[in-house]
């Protein structure tokens, strides 16, 4: 266990006090949850680096990294799906841990083929992971009728769909000629 993994774990176990604290319902739960949630959001961006950085990338870290990342953001999103109650959340989540899905099974069932690389991550993933990240962390700090901290939050989650939906299309072309 060296440090990048110990912090990807870490992500993981930060999953169950976001969500208690989200549920309190208090004046300061939004907030102390969304802090959480940044937390394990800046975990998932320094265990990437220190483990390129000190060379210590593992086998464990490679599979567990992305799953915690997955397991904090699905679970964000359905918090929020059920908080908002709004399509506004709801089909921008749908779409999202749907990509999730689908890419997630596509990368596996392509490093079975020895292709993986071909559906490595884009800079425009990159690019959705920063409006999905920055749209979940303004809604998880305020209450649904905050006004348009809340607006901003929904539109950025849409951003963060359709960016989702762009590099999904993205990967399956890049994975077209071993779908035949």
């Amino acid at each position: 266990m060296n440090i990048p993994n110990f912090l990807t774990v870490l992500r993981v176990l930060l999953i169950p006090l976001f969500v208690l604290l989200f549920y309190l319902h208090t004046g300061w739960s939004y907030l102390a949850a969304s802090a959480v949630f940044g937390l394990a959001a800046l975990t998932d961006w320094l265990d990437g680096y220190l483990a390129r950085r000190w060379q210590q990338t593992t086998a464990l870290g490679a599979f567990l990294d992305p799953v915690a990342d997955k397991l904090m953001v699905a679970t964000a999103l359905l918090i929020l799906v059920e908080e908002h109650a709004r399509l506004l959340v709801t089909l921008p989540a749908m779409v999202i841990i749907g990509r999730e899905i689908v890419v997630s099974a596509l990368r596996e069932w392509m490093a079975e083929l020895g292709a993986r690389a071909r559906v490595a991550v884009s800079r425009l993933g990159k690019w959705k992971t920063a409006a999905q990240m920055t749209a979940l962390l303004m809604l998880l700090a305020s209450p649904p009728a905050a006004g348009p901290w809340v607006w901003t939050g929904y539109g950025l989650l849409i951003v963060a769909a359709i960016l989702t939906v762009w590099s999904m299309i993205l990967y399956l072309l890049a994975a077209r000629p071993y779908l035949r």
